[in-house]
């Protein structure tokens, strides 16, 4: 994948130096060409004008609340935004996804653990640009083609309920991203059931024993503790 490394621009948005210091050094010799910001309003200008592939946005910003900006670049972009935050209570994990985010990692983070979600990050904004044609997901043994609404594991389908079904739809239509339960309550149920997390966790049962090698350790669908779910894509 050294084609889409070299090809991706990284805005950093972030004032504190010696983080932007340390992202300059490792996303350099990742392959990836760096824009830096130290304010909310010099990365809002950046995201405008360079149109990076990724945004690492701060949430404590001297000018603006990093919920703003997400909210304010969701507006008029859909790049994929990963917020950085020393704020690690699940609550705010939650604001900054429904403000729009993609993803969240607390500092202090792991260098490794950040690559990964920058390429993950990548391949899912490549997958949003593709033509809508593309309807077949596969990850591992798990193949879903949503125009024939067929679900197989291993080469065998795999029979799911309409709940189940639409559930599993949406975790694809949003591959590699958290999605809170507020967010999968409402896109699977609809927007007066923003609160029965019952039903997440029922349905989400459901699906890993029809769906995982060992539902108890699931490699595809993944709890994000306190915040929602994640549908691995590798």
């Amino acid at each position: 994948m050294e084609t889409e490394q070299t090809q991706a621009h990284i805005l950093v948005i972030d004032d504190e130096p010696a983080i932007r210091r340390f992202l300059r050094a490792t996303l350099a010799g990742h392959g990836y060409t760096l824009l830096e910001a130290a304010t909310a309003q010099a990365g809002i200008a950046l995201a405008a004008e360079r149109q990076p592939d990724v945004i690492l946005l701060d949430l404590g910003l001297p000018d603006l609340d990093g919920l703003d900006v997400t909210k304010q670049l969701r507006e008029w972009t859909s790049t994929p935004i990963i917020v950085l935050s020393a704020r690690g209570q699940e609550h705010d994990k939650v604001a900054a996804l429904e403000a729009g985010a993609d993803d969240y990692l607390t500092k202090p983070f792991g260098l490794a653990e950040l690559m990964a979600r920058i390429k993950v990050a990548l391949r899912h904004a490549a997958r949003s640009a593709q033509p809508s044609g593309e309807s077949v997901f596969a990850v591992g043994s798990l193949r879903v083609d949503l125009s024939r609404r067929l679900v197989q594991v291993n080469g065998a389908e795999v029979h799911l309920s309409p709940i189940e079904y639409k559930l599993l739809a949406t975790l694809i239509r949003h591959a590699g991203k958290v999605i809170t339960h507020q967010q999968l309550l409402r896109e699977v149920w609809g927007p007066g059931y923003g609160e029965e997390a019952h039903y997440l966790r029922v349905y989400m049962g459901q699906l890993r024993h029809k769906l995982e090698a060992t539902p108890a350790r699931p490699r595809y669908l993944l709890t994000e503790p306190g915040v929602g779910y994640r549908l691995q894509v590798e």
